[in-house]
């Protein structure tokens, strides 16, 4: 029985990479691709690092970060070490990530409050508030937005 294998090609229309990308998390010893000549096959165990990989990165994960606990895999028969790993570098970009959006909550109320004030000087200098657009809508907080379902909806 062979293995299922991907060509660059099929695993960049995936998952929306170039293949420049690819060959670069090969360089960076993240992908290991079978070389037949020129060309390179992408394995399963490929494919799913790079789903991680990606993942990773969208959650803020540096490449030499995402190495280093995709290297963690065969630490172990369980990967107890990776999954623990894994956990504890999550919770701290979760909590970067956390106040970061605290920071963009602050930094949006307060430049609306200057928009605001600026409309009320432009408004009184000019004379014509009905020429001008309104401001944007406050914008919802993830801890103001309700969840489907809300806190009390059946499981």
């Amino acid at each position: 029985m062979t293995t299922r294998t991907y060509t660059i090609g099929e695993l960049c229309a995936e998952f929306a990479v170039t293949p420049r990308t690819l060959r670069f998390y090969e360089y960076k010893e993240l992908l290991a691709p079978v070389r037949e000549g020129q060309r390179r096959r992408f394995t399963q165990r490929d494919r799913a690092r790079l789903k991680l990989i990606l993942r990773g990165k969208r959650f803020g994960f540096s490449l030499d970060e995402l190495k280093d606990l995709l290297d963690l895999y065969n630490a172990d028969a369980t990967q107890v070490t990776q999954l623990s790993a894994t956990l504890e570098a999550a919770r701290r970009h979760h909590a970067e990530l956390t106040a970061k959006r605290d920071e963009l909550i602050l930094a949006l109320a307060d430049l609306e409050v200057q928009m605001g004030l600026v409309r009320r000087m432009f408004d009184e200098r000019s004379g014509a508030s009905a020429a001008t657009p309104e401001p944007p809508p406050p914008a919802a907080t993830p801890s103001r937005t309700p969840l489907p379902g809300g806190p009390d909806a059946q499981l």
